[in-house]
């Protein structure tokens, strides 16, 4: 299957978000909390327990809800 036939075939198919445009604020902002939440809990105990309990979802809540707070806020060039 060659590239053009990937592209058009693709036009039949729309892409649909997972989080939809009106309530990408709300998830990031929910995120961010989450994340502050859990970097306090992990910066008063930091142990290697907490780190795979506290610290690593801290930093995927911070990675997406930044990215989410990107598109709910919008970037404009």
């Amino acid at each position: 299957m060659s590239l053009n036939e990937i592209w058009d075939s693709a036009g039949g198919s729309p892409f649909y978000p997972f989080v939809s445009k009106d309530s990408q604020f709300s998830v990031a902002f929910t995120l961010l909390a989450t994340t502050l939440v859990l970097a306090g809990l992990f910066g008063l105990n930091r142990s290697f327990l907490s780190v795979s309990l506290l610290g690593v979802p801290a930093s995927l809540a911070f990675g997406f809800g930044a990215v989410f707070m990107i598109c709910a806020v919008g970037v404009y060039v």
